[in-house]
Formats: structure tokens, sequence, C-alpha cells
């Protein structure tokens, strides 16, 4: 429930960003966003590990 949460979070964090580049990508943008919101970033790619790591802990 944690990784999903936080993966949520940064892309509210992230959605004017995910916004503008949908309607116009550019790599100025892309590096603009990912200058910006650091954290966000890190969760996003971090979130496939968070993931396997919480699903493989007993309940």
């Amino acid at each position: 429930m944690v990784p999903v949460s936080l993966g949520l979070l940064a892309l509210l964090d992230l959605r004017v960003e995910l916004q503008l580049l949908l309607e116009h990508f550019t790599l100025a943008g892309l590096g603009a966003a990912i200058r910006s919101h650091p954290l966000a970033v890190a969760v996003l790619l971090l979130l496939p590990s968070l993931l396997q790591r919480y699903r493989g802990r007993p309940k």
C-alpha cells in the first residue's frame, strides 16, 4: 500500500509537467521536469523495486 501511495503522490506532483510534456514533448522540457521534481522522479524510477520488496513480505 505504501509504494502505491508514493507512486500516486509522485504522479500528482508531476501532474502539470506531464500534461505539458504530453502536449509538446521536448528534451528541454523533460530535463526541466526532472530538475524541478527530483524526489518524484526518483520515487517513480524506484517504484518497481519498492513494489517487489513490499510484495515479498508476509502479512
